[in-house]
């Protein structure tokens, strides 16, 4: 499967995530980066940037001058993120923001020209082993590090338990292998792969903790989740449509937990001529 042929995500699902994602991003991995970053000025790549909600979350976090150059297939979502970025850093500094249309097949040594940071959310799980494969290359012959946030795990946890849960959750993660994405073996894939590029590679848990707070986010999940399992396995069709409607009963009641395991990891490059830190 070629990432142009990976499902393009509606601007009401990456809004309705947003706040979830910014609650379970890992800011103990930005800790760990702060002494790597060349600058000023941070040059950050946003791959796969929708919305901006990475940018958003991520750049008030760092000092000094930034450029952001956000990159996405979708021109709606690149004019979304780059009106919805921030334009000062925590310190005031100036962020500047470009934007680049493509393909991931396009990264190279050449587009990380100069840069600080690669970074990315809700991706690596989306892509093939190949295209893992290229932007762990592409990180090593430029020697950036980076931080690529909320990759899932293939482990959810729901409250109240119900007897289907194990068959959705293992038709679903079948459902993200499709056509060779690494899908639920995005970490493993990709501490690997960077690693062979020579990267120091860092993991830390982002679950997303989904209660009552969380009603319409839980609600869309759920849907998403289920409609994807029966797409892989069309067999479970009538017992996950009333599996369905008894969880989204619960929801609505604001009684159902939901924990949908991510990871996030970090990859320093093993040799870097250090600038000032953030």
């Amino acid at each position: 499967m070629k990432t142009t042929d990976v499902p393009r995500y509606t601007p009401d699902w990456l809004e309705l995530r947003e706040s979830a994602d910014a609650a379970a991003r890992s800011p103990e991995l930005i800790e760990e980066l702060r002494p790597r970053l060349s600058g000023p000025p941070l040059v950050i790549h946003d791959l796969g940037c929708g919305t901006g909600s990475m940018g958003r979350w991520l750049a008030p976090r760092l000092s000094g001058p930034q450029l952001w150059i956000l990159h996405d297939r979708d021109p709606d979502l690149l004019d979304r993120a780059a009106l919805r970025m921030p334009r000062a850093a925590t310190d005031g500094s100036r962020i500047a923001i470009a934007t680049a249309r493509g393909d991931l097949k396009r990264l190279t040594a050449s587009t990380l020209d100069g840069a600080s940071l690669v970074t990315a959310s809700a991706l690596l799980d989306v892509l093939t082993a190949e295209e893992v494969d290229g932007i762990a290359a592409a990180c090593a012959a430029a020697q950036c590090p980076a931080l690529l946030a909320l990759s899932v795990v293939g482990r959810v946890e729901i409250t109240p338990a119900d007897p289907l849960d194990a068959e959705i959750a293992e038709a679903f993660n079948a459902h993200q292998r499709r056509g060779d994405l690494v899908g639920p073996d995005a970490m493993a894939v990709a501490s690997e792969t960077f690693a062979r590029y020579g990267a120091t590679v860092r993991t830390h848990a982002s679950p997303w903790t989904l209660g009552a707070d969380h009603a319409a986010l839980t609600a869309e999940w759920l849907r998403g989740w289920v409609g994807a399992a029966v797409e892989h396995r069309p067999e479970l069709a009538g017992r996950a449509e009333a599996y369905l409607r008894r969880r989204l009963a619960i929801a609505a009641t604001g009684a159902l937990r939901v924990v949908v395991h991510h990871r996030d990891l970090l990859a320093l490059p093993a040799s870097r001529t250090l600038g000032a830190a953030a």
